[in-house]
């Protein structure tokens, strides 16, 4: 049964609360090498005795998350710089520089944490992941308390704390959006740390892979002729293509907690979903464009636990006539049912799935017309619009 509609889908188990919502991606990559290894050839797994071409979670993680930021319009900077973040708001003030980096320096020092300073007090050793806005935010403490500042300048006292410890560590531990969905690992910072709503898995081909060199030459644009004709550069890269098997979860309750109700989360959660499916890596963007679409997506709203449907593809898909993007939808398909089948459907809240063919993948629930209606309709069945709107 095709339906134009996502509230048309299923839900077995609306009785239940929503625990996870499962993406499953089939996503045909030309000619590319997205994420490369550290000799520049594709990442490899070796998977149901074949070699695989893969993408690592981290290469798919950061433009989802950077996409993520563009939708809710606040952002957060991964970064080791923050004292050298400050001397430069704090030298934009007006103040001289010596003065600069000694506040810089006294935000690390000034906290009851293990944190440590690297590169003249400039760095720290660990990497911080801090709302955007953090800086301006420790370079007002640090303006608040100038005139310490300039007693201490230039004497010992300059290398004990000296900025006020509560206010420091409350924006040291603070997060936003971003930080609630990818969660934050530091152990340096009590209080710091929080466990990401989000689980991605590395993506493979769902059929074995070769490498494919590529020899190229630059040729040098000045005076071309007049002592050389062969090319200024020679080299050659390294590429594959194929048809990718994506997956990842979002623990629903963890996003709740991490934001503090539904109204934040379901809007994340939505941002989420939505720069996943339509997110690249970008490496060699520029010399091979490899901006296609998703062919597949199936989306499910778990009660009981998340499911990957990768070993699916444990049996390498062959290709035939149509090439492997068509088997690997029959495959995932028919996986699907047979996991359906074992598990039952009291744990699926909503199972749907939207795609480039018009006919319908029964073991994937029921048919949407477009990723955003497939999208609005899983939120919607993790967390129902009266629920939302009171949280």
């Amino acid at each position: 049964m095709t339906t134009t509609s996502a509230a048309t889908a299923t839900t077995q188990a609306s009785h239940r609360a929503a625990r996870f919502l499962d993406l499953h991606i089939l996503q045909t990559l030309p000619f590319s090498n997205v994420n490369r290894d550290d000799l520049g050839s594709p990442k490899t797994v070796t998977y149901g005795g074949t070699t695989r071409t893969r993408v690592s979670s981290q290469a798919w993680k950061r433009p989802t998350r950077l996409a993520v930021e563009e939708q809710i319009g606040e952002r957060a900077h991964r970064t080791r710089r923050l004292p050298l973040q400050i001397i430069k708001a704090l030298t934009e003030r007006g103040w001289p520089a010596d003065l600069a980096e000694l506040a810089g320096a006294q935000v690390i020092r000034s906290t009851e944490t293990k944190l440590a300073l690297d590169k003249g007090d400039q760095a720290t050793a660990s990497l911080l992941f801090l709302p955007d806005t953090a800086v301006e935010s420790l370079a007002a403490i640090a303006e608040e308390n100038k005139d310490t500042l300039e007693k201490a300048l230039g004497k010992r006292t300059a290398e004990k704390a000296l900025l006020p410890k509560e206010p420091i560590h409350k924006v040291l531990t603070s997060q936003n959006g971003s930080i609630a969905l990818f969660g934050r690992m530091l152990a340096e910072i009590p209080g710091a740390g929080v466990d990401g709503a989000v689980q991605v898995a590395h993506a493979f081909t769902t059929h074995s892979t070769s490498v494919q060199a590529d020899f190229f030459t630059a040729v040098d644009d000045i005076d071309q002729w007049a002592t050389d004709a062969g090319s200024a550069h020679m080299n050659t890269g390294e590429y594959s293509s194929g048809v990718f098997y994506r997956y990842a979860t979002l623990d629903l309750a963890a996003l709740a907690k991490n934001t503090g109700g539904t109204r934040m989360a379901r809007e994340l959660a939505s941002a989420f979903a939505s720069a996943f499916i339509h997110s690249l890596p970008a490496a060699k963007k520029t010399s091979t464009a490899p901006h296609s679409v998703p062919d597949l997506v199936h989306a499910v709203v778990r009660c009981d636990r998340p499911i990957s449907l990768a070993a699916a593809f444990e049996e390498p898909v062959r290709a035939k006539s149509a090439g492997w993007a068509t088997p690997s939808r029959v495959a995932l398909d028919a996986y699907a049912a047979r996991v359906g089948r074992l598990l039952g459907t009291s744990g699926v809240a909503y199972s749907v799935h939207a795609g480039v063919d018009d006919d319908s993948w029964a073991g994937l629930g029921n048919r949407i017309d477009s990723y955003e209606a497939l999208v609005n309709g899983a939120v919607d069945a993790a967390w129902p619009q009266n629920q939302g709107a009171h949280s």
